[in-house]
């Protein structure tokens, strides 16, 4: 019954801040034997389900049904919910970061991944706090950065763990530790602890005698900021006014059992420097091949010969995960990311998806903005010349919809000025397509000319019949030579032989020829009249 000989009190505070919805959550459970308090930041924006509510749910249902202290056991609890993010992961990936604490009421384990934070406070000091499994914390873990910036540094939430990553899952399991009546273990999310710092907490913990006061003085001293931008903020206090005290046990009967204990532990160090002296040569292979790699992919880089890049990266990448160096690990990644970006947009042009492939440029130049190896202004040109494409390719959408229309004329004009920004804009495939289509709009309109002047031809034609049959020969001669002119224009030879056929004819009508018999009968000295007489 070590609940009933112990004293544990629980308080917290959960806010969405200036957002709509609060993905942070937190919840525990304290059983007549051990307790467990767990608290998670939602790292996704998926509409319908929330990743921290659900890892924080199966984890304390793992611990209701079988509660333990076994760091094995509660990387297991942690696991299932790890796996179950995953498996939900359908429209977007559920991503969430979280520690949990495990207690008997007298010592405590701790669980994390990611950078929810749990502070240790001891007579009204800091014992001891969490590490971040951040880019940021490997950075000052190794000197990079100072520890006192690791608050405030822009890559303190680009986390190397967290729950439903997709990636190789190693969440941080601490040892056992001792706790001590008047300890207080404060749990926050990252919404809490950067805008208040350690010293602000000490202070808050020095006003306050129980965790409501704490989280709410806590509360008051966050939004005291004033920040235009409050993100979800999550606070849980855990004061400890009396753990369970256990009997103490026979010390030589427990000196025994540790040497016994370690018996096995000296063998397997033992065989372990055996094997590790081994693979040292190994281990140095292959750290100056992830060098190597990298110096070639920088020159690919640089050369703008980014397939190769990529490959070389992929291969450092490779090498530093097999020496377990995160830190060379990231840098890779990153530039292999960016590369496969360049690489996969050139191969979006290649199939003429230009949109696309502008698109990838630019998500390319923006990754690479830290980045020397890669050239920003290639990738400018790069992006602008996709840009020109682009436009080219809706100018030629637009000529064909006129086309296909039979507005030639509109077609012909947008097709010559798409003509000549594919040739400013160095694009020889478009160049060529759009040329053949502008000879096509030229040949239908050109058609479609003749057909006119052939149809007012006809009309003109048929007129002159009219005017023919109407024995009005003069007009239709006038008409048949309009037509014969219209058929010349569109060399209608055939027509226009026609055309002088019936002009002839309207004129033999205007102009009939008369016969010589009736011709002479006309003539004053013809006809019937006496005839001339010669004088004798």
């Amino acid at each position: 019954m070590r609940k009933e000989n112990s004293g544990f009190k629980t308080a917290f505070v959960s806010e969405a801040g200036t957002f709509m919805e609060n993905r942070d959550y937190f919840a525990y459970v304290e059983l007549e034997d051990m307790a467990c308090w767990v608290i998670a930041d939602g790292l996704d924006r998926d509409s319908e389900v929330y990743s921290a509510e659900m890892a924080v749910t199966s984890l304390l249902e793992e611990f209701t049904e079988k509660p333990t202290m076994s760091r094995r056991k509660l990387e297991e609890y942690i696991r299932v919910a790890h796996e179950w993010l995953q498996y939900e992961s359908r429209r977007v990936r559920l991503k969430t970061s979280l520690i949990l604490i495990a207690t008997n009421y007298t010592d405590m384990v701790w669980v994390s991944a990611g950078n929810v934070r749990l502070h240790h406070f001891r007579g009204g000091r800091l014992l001891s706090k969490s590490m971040d499994q951040s880019l940021t914390q490997v950075m000052a873990d190794e000197g990079v950065i100072a520890d006192s910036s690791v608050d405030q540094h822009e890559e303190r939430h680009n986390l190397l763990q967290y729950l439903g990553m997709p990636d190789k899952f190693d969440p941080y399991i601490s040892n056992r530790i001792k706790l001590t009546d008047g300890d207080v273990l404060l749990l926050s999310t990252a919404g809490l602890w950067e805008a208040v710092s350690v010293p602000e907490m000490l202070d808050s913990l020095e006003e306050a005698q129980d965790p409501a006061k704490l989280v709410d003085t806590l509360e008051e001293v966050l939004l005291s900021k004033q920040r235009a931008v409050v993100p979800n903020y999550t606070a849980a206090a855990i004061y400890v006014d009396k753990a369970f005290k256990e009997e103490k046990k026979d010390k030589k009967k427990l000196v025994k059992w540790i040497i016994v204990s370690l018996i096995p532990i000296i063998i397997a160090v033992g065989v372990l420097i055996y094997f590790q002296s081994k693979s040292v040569a190994r281990m140095a292979e292959t750290a100056q091949e992830m060098l190597e790699q990298a110096e070639n992919g920088d020159r690919y880089a640089a050369e703008e010969s980014y397939a190769e890049a990529l490959k070389a990266y992929s291969e450092a990448r490779n090498a530093s995960v097999k020496l377990k160096d995160k830190v060379h690990k990231i840098m890779y990644t990153k530039k292999y990311n960016i590369a496969q970006l360049i690489v996969g947009a050139d191969e979006y042009a290649k199939d003429g998806n230009y949109a696309k492939a502008a698109e990838q440029y630019k998500k390319a130049k923006k990754e690479a903005e830290n980045v020397d190896v890669f050239n920003p202004k290639e990738l400018d040109l790069r992006i602008d010349r996709m840009e020109n494409y682009v436009q080219i390719n809706e100018w030629v959408k637009e000529a064909d919809l006129r086309a296909e229309a039979q507005q030639y004329a509109d077609a012909i004009v947008i097709y010559v000025k798409a003509r000549k920004a594919a040739i400013e804009a160095t694009f020889p495939a478009g160049e060529q397509q759009i040329r053949t289509k502008l000879e096509n709009a030229e040949s239908k309109m050109a058609d479609l000319k003749k057909q006119q002047k052939k149809l007012i031809a006809e009309q003109r034609e048929q007129k002159g019949d009219r005017y023919f049959d109407a024995n009005e020969y003069k007009r239709a001669a006038e008409a048949y030579s309009n037509a014969q002119e219209k058929y010349q224009e569109i060399d209608m030879l055939d027509k226009v032989l026609a055309m002088e056929r019936k002009i002839g004819k309207a004129e033999e009508k205007l102009n009939p020829i008369i016969p010589a018999a009736k011709e002479a009968a006309s003539s004053p000295t013809g006809g019937d009249g006496p005839a001339d007489q010669v004088a004798p």
